[in-house]
C-alpha cells in the first residue's frame, strides 16, 4: 500500500558511520534482530527508550509493504558482570532468595506489561539464552576448530589476538586492538586468560552454581556475547539485514557478536548496525547507586521526588519521539510537562478534526505534498522529530479551519484524517485517549471527582488530592490541572 516509500528509505549505519540507501538481501523480506533485556531486575526508561525506537522501525517498515522477521531475545543466563564476575540473574536470585529462573519469570514479566503499557508490538519471535544452549555449544565448537578460540581448566574463550591477525577485531567500535592491549591491566595470574582482551565463550560452573549445563568442556554456563549470535543465525540466517541495540552495546558486546560470526560464516552478522543513544535524568546519567533515577511505574503509578505529578504512558512515548532515536535525550519535570501538553494538543487537534462538518468547495491546504513530507521525515532515518513537527503543521490547519480561517473539503478531510491516523497511531504507536466531552456520563462522574479533589486542595489536605490523582491514574486516567479545555484523558 506505501511501497513507494521503499527506495527512499536511509538508515544510519554504525559500520560505515554515514546514513545509507536500504537495500535488504530479499526484496520483499526483511530480518531485524534486536539485543533484549536481561531479566534481573525491573527495566527501566532508558531501556523502554530503546525498544520504543526499535518499534517505530519494526512498524514503518512493515507499512511500507516489507514482510519482517523481529526477532529480539530474552538473556536469562550468562550475563557475566565481567568475565571473571558472577552471573547478574545467579546473583539477584542470591539476594532475594529465589531461584533463578523465578528472578526471570518475575522480570520477564515485568518487561512484557511495561512494554504493553508503551503500546510496543511484540517480536515474530522471542528466543531466550537457555532455550539455545545446543545452539551455542555448536558454535563454540566450530570456533574452537577454527583456532579462534581455546579451553583451559573447563572455559572457553575467543582469542581476539589470533582472530585479528586476519580480521578486524574493531571494525564496528573503531577501535585498535593495539590500543585496547595498551589501555588495559596485565593479567594477574587468576584468570584463565590467554589475553585481556579474550571473552568467554563458556564459564565452567562452581559446584554451588545453579544454572549450569553439560559441555564438552565442563559443566557450566554459555558466556553472554554467544547467545546473540547462536540466536539470530538460526532465526535470520547466517547474514540478515538490521542488528540493533543501545550505544552501550556497541562495545563490547556487538563487536564481539561480530568476530564470533566473522569467524564462523565470514560475514558482519547484519548489513546495518542501528544503535539508539541513551536517556539522561535531569543532564546527568542514570544510576541507580547514585539516586539518579526513575523506573516507569515511578512516573506511572507510584509518584517520585523527580517529577511534579503522575503522567500517562502516551505522554511519555510522546517525549521519547519528539528526539531522534540518535540523539541523547534528557528527561525532567518541565520536559515531561511540555511534552504532555503537546500530546493532548495533538489528540485534541484529531478529535476536532474527526467531529469536523464545516466543508468548503476547495482545500487550502496542499495534502498531497505534507503527506510526502511525512514519509520524508521517517525516510530520513526515521526521524520522528520532523514527522512530529509536520503532523503538527496539519494540525495548524485544523484548527484555522474550525475557526473559519481555511478550507477544507469533505473528501479531503477523509483523506487528512486517514494520514494522520497512519503516522499517529499505527507507525508511531501513540494510544488515543478519551478526552474530556467524549463521553457525557463519563464527564459527569470525572466533575465530581475533579470538584471534590479541588476541594480538598484548597483546604490543603494534599493527601486526599494525591490519593484521588493516584487512584485515578492507577485506572488509566491521566489529570491535567495546567489545560481547562482538557482536565483529564484516559489511555
Amino acid at each position: 500500500m506505501h511501497s513507494f516509500a521503499k527506495n527512499k528509505l536511509k538508515i544510519y549505519n554504525s559500520l560505515s558511520g554515514k546514513k545509507e540507501i536500504f537495500s535488504p538481501i530479499s526484496k520483499e523480506h526483511v530480518g531485524l534482530y534486536v539485543c533484549g533485556p536481561t531479566v534481573y531486575s525491573n527495566v527501566h526508561l532508558g531501556n523502554i527508550r530503546t525498544f520504543t525506537s526499535f518499534d517505530i522501525i519494526f512498524r514503518y517498515l512493515s507499512i511500507i509493504g516489507y514482510n519482517v522477521r523481529y526477532v529480539r531475545n530474552i538473556t536469562d543466563v550468562g550475563h557475566l558482570e565481567n568475565d571473571e564476575g558472577e552471573d547478574r540473574i545467579s546473583k539477584k536470585a542470591r539476594v532475594e532468595n529465589l531461584e533463578p529462573m523465578e528472578i526471570v519469570q518475575k522480570y520477564t514479566v515485568d518487561f512484557h506489561g511495561t512494554l504493553r503499557k508503551f503500546n510496543l508490538l511484540p517480536p515474530s519471535i522471542e528466543p531466550s539464552a537457555t532455550g539455545h544452549i545446543i545452539e551455542q555449544i555448536n558454535l563454540i565448537k566450530k570456533l574452537v576448530e577454527k583456532k579462534v578460540a581455546y579451553e583451559k581448566n573447563g572455559s572457553v574463550y575467543f582469542d581476539v589476538i589470533n582472530y585479528n591477525k586476519s580480521n578486524n577485531y574493531g571494525i564496528l567500535s573503531k577501535r585498535n586492538v593495539d590500543d585496547l592491549i595498551h589501555n588495559t591491566r596485565a593479567l594477574d595470574g587468576v584468570t584463565d586468560k590467554k589475553n585481556p582482551q579474550d571473552f568467554a565463550l563458556w564459564k565452567k560452573a562452581d559446584p554451588e552454581h545453579i544454572m549450569k549445563w553439560d559441555s564438552p568442556w565442563s559443566k557450566g554456563f554459555p558466556g553472554w556475547h554467544l547467545e546473540c549470535t547462536a540466536m539470530s543465525s538460526k532465526y535470520l540466517g547466517e547474514k540478515f539485514d538490521i542488528h540493533g541495540g543501545g550505544m552501550d552495546l556497541k562495545f563490547p558486546h556487538h563487536e564481539c557478536e561480530i568476530a564470533q560470526s566473522k569467524a564462523c560464516f565470514g560475514t558482519n552478522a547484519a548489513n546495518y548496525w542501528v544503535h539508539t543513544n541513551m536517556l539522561t535524568l535531569n543532564g546527568s546519567k542514570m544510576s541507580k547507586s547514585t539516586g539518579n533515577n526513575i523506573l516507569p511505574s515511578e512516573i506511572f503509578s507510584d509518584g517520585s521526588p523527580l517529577i511534579s505529578k503522575i503522567f500517562s504512558e502516551s505522554s511519555v512515548k510522546f517525549f521519547m519521539l519528539q528526539a531522534h532515536y540518535r540523539s541523547i535525550l534528557d528527561l525532567s519535570n518541565d520536559a515531561l510537562l511540555a511534552s504532555e501538553k503537546g500530546y493532548l494538543k495533538l489528540m485534541k487537534g484529531i478529535k476536532i478534526l474527526e467531529d469536523l462538518n464545516n466543508f468548503s468547495l476547495e482545500t487550502s491546504f496542499d495534502i498531497k505534498k505534507w503527506e510526502l513530507s511525512c514519509y520524508d521525515s521517517m525516510n530520513d532515518d526515521f526521524n520522528t522529530p520532523i514527522l512530529i513537527a509536520n503532523i503538527f503543521e496539519a494540525i495548524k490547519f485544523i484548527n484555522q479551519v474550525y475557526a473559519g480561517k481555511a478550507y477544507l473539503k469533505k473528501e479531503d478531510k477523509i483523506k487528512l484524517l486517514e494520514i494522520i491516523n497512519l503516522f499517529v497511531f499505527k507507525v508511531m504507536g501513540l494510544k488515543k485517549p478519551v478526552l474530556k466531552g467524549d463521553d457525557e456520563k463519563l464527564d459527569k462522574v470525572m466533575n465530581i471527582l475533579l470538584k471534590l479533589r479541588n476541594e480538598a486542595r484548597n483546604k490543603k489536605n494534599y493527601e486526599l488530592s494525591d490519593n484521588i490523582r493516584n487512584l485515578l491514574n492507577e485506572n488509566g486516567i491521566s489529570i491535567n490541572d495546567n489545560d481547562k479545555d482538557s482536565l483529564y484523558s484516559i489511555d
